[in-house]
């Protein structure tokens, strides 16, 4: 995970970061939100809450009727700004088609955003519901990639990660303990893949591995979403390791 560069106190712009906050403060349980509830969930006050959203209203970013404000579809072009320039996306997306069509599943590449992965490269069967669709954010500890990622970091990187942190249950097999997720995170550092089953949905399995340029630093995690089903989980290793490893290979000679 890149750390942020140091910056200038002269260089920083406040309006820019609250616009951005405000824009990220909206999500699937908060669609609509008023001045005041954008305020409480950003830590501005509502005057300049208020402002921002006027502002973003103004530029086609947000519609309002009065009293609430909603996202509208030119919020999108923010990210697909990131999925048309970036290098790896494009670079990714064959070997996405490739393991989907051999292994049957929902193949993806993630990066991994603080406390989630997002999906910015995907393919394949509909039939697995794995919760990627480009753009969308899985919790890191519920997704192999989000695991194949972290595994990545230093340990000190991976305990600041985990202290303080609760995990929902969304099936009866979720890790949800600190040490649970500890060994999950080094059985994948010593493997050099994650393998989750049933973690955030039932009778789906994913295996993912990171992703690495020539110098060896981590761009990201390519993973296949399978259905269980009556294989057994040395199987679907036996399939899909061999293909997200030649993947992650021939990626690394690429970027």
């Amino acid at each position: 995970m890149p750390r942020k560069p140091a910056l200038d106190k002269r260089d920083w712009i406040a309006g820019l970061e609250k616009g951005l906050r405000i824009i990220e403060a909206f999500n699937d349980t908060h669609p609509r939100l008023t001045p005041s509830t954008a305020g409480w969930r950003t830590g501005i006050t509502r005057t300049a809450a208020r402002r921002y959203l006027r502002t973003l209203n103004h530029l086609g970013y947000v519609e309002s009727n009065g009293r609430l404000f909603w996202l509208t579809p030119r919020v999108l072009r923010l990210g697909w700004s990131y999925c048309d320039s970036a290098k790896v996306p494009r670079a990714v997306q064959p070997f996405l088609q490739q393991i989907s069509a051999e292994l049957d599943g929902a193949s993806y590449f993630a990066v991994l955003d603080e406390d989630d992965v997002v999906c910015v490269a995907r393919d394949g069967s509909t039939r697995v519901h794995n919760g990627f669709v480009i753009g969308a954010r899985v919790a890191a500890n519920l997704s192999s990639a989000g695991i194949a990622l972290l595994s990545c970091l230093p340990s000190r990187e991976v305990d600041r990660w985990l202290t303080g942190r609760t995990f929902m249950p969304y099936t009866p097999y979720t890790v949800t303990t600190q040490d649970g997720m500890r060994e999950l995170i080094s059985s994948a550092r010593r493997k050099g893949y994650a393998l989750l089953e049933q973690q955030l949905e039932r009778k789906v399995r994913g295996i993912a591995v990171p992703i690495r340029t020539r110098n060896a630093g981590v761009v990201g995690a390519i993973g296949i979403s399978l259905a269980m089903e009556q294989e057994t989980t040395d199987h679907a290793i036996g399939r899909a390791l061999p293909l997200l490893q030649e993947a992650e290979y021939s990626l690394r000679t690429l970027l």
